[in-house]
């Protein structure tokens, strides 16, 4: 079904705000932890000790009702501060000094490797944007009929395209139009053939047959006006029979090239 021409492709934030969106798991091990750094903060051997013990007595309470109170959240919040009392405990024997989470190498690396997951979640956060901010470009130059020759195809195009088509945008044949005569011109950043050679994998195999037929016909010597509509009709209907005649006129020119 067709979308109207307003379609827009959802964005980060509104992905994360509508109704039904999954949302993060709590890490219940990491709350505990973190529980027991902020208590321990500027306590000595002696009195991590003594929490300790505390805890465990504690625990061992709480296993008396665990069939009663079906939780597993707070069950793996427990055992975490458990492991990192004693934790704790261990660094301070060896240290001698009041307990600084500032000056801990294991907490400093989780700190670390935290800041690492958030840097990489916005970047796949922002680059997700890009690609929809790039199909709504495309999706909009195709619409009004500006989407030719004059407009560059770019790194990327390929899952702008996608994207289209995921969210049935009837402009997403105007882009594979576009794509396909950008390949067969090898213009854009299909002048490069690493990138030529990708779209084997990313483009859909309509849109390349179609490139290698409006190639082959440019290669004849017939004028190549525009996308030539009738190409990507053939290219829709028969994938494999459109590549079969673009590789015959091929042939034919370089027989024709090679006894001239």
């Amino acid at each position: 079904m067709n979308t109207y021409d307003g379609w827009r492709p959802r964005s980060a934030p509104e992905a994360r705000g509508r109704a039904g969106a999954p949302r993060t798991p709590i890490d219940y091990a990491k709350v505990g932890r973190s529980s027991v750094r902020r208590r321990a903060r500027g306590m000595t051997h002696g009195e991590a000790a003594a929490t300790l013990e505390a805890a465990e007595q504690q625990a061992h309470l709480d296993r008396r009702y665990e069939a009663a109170a079906d939780d597993g959240g707070r069950r793996a919040a427990e055992l975490a501060e458990l492991a990192e009392w004693q934790r704790v405990v261990q660094l301070l024997a060896a240290t001698g000094s009041p307990y600084n989470p500032d000056a801990d190498a294991v907490v400093q690396e989780e700190l670390t490797e935290d800041r690492r997951l958030k840097e990489a979640e916005q970047q796949r956060r922002q680059e997700q944007q890009q690609l929809a901010d790039r199909a709504e470009e495309l999706a909009r130059l195709g619409g009004a009929g500006r989407l030719d020759r004059s407009v560059p195809s770019q790194a990327g195009d390929e899952a702008a395209r996608d994207l289209l088509e995921e969210n049935r945008d009837y402009r997403a044949s105007k882009v594979d139009a576009w794509l396909a005569l950008a390949l067969a011109d090898q213009s854009g950043h299909y002048a490069d053939p690493a990138a030529r050679a990708a779209a084997v994998g990313s483009l859909p195999v309509p849109v390349r047959a179609r490139a290698a037929l409006l190639a082959a016909l440019a290669r004849t010597g017939a004028p190549v006006d525009g996308d030539l509509e009738f190409v990507g009709r053939l290219a829709q209907a028969d994938p494999a029979a459109t590549s079969a005649l673009a590789a015959w006129l091929e042939n034919a020119a370089a027989v024709k090239g090679g006894t001239s």
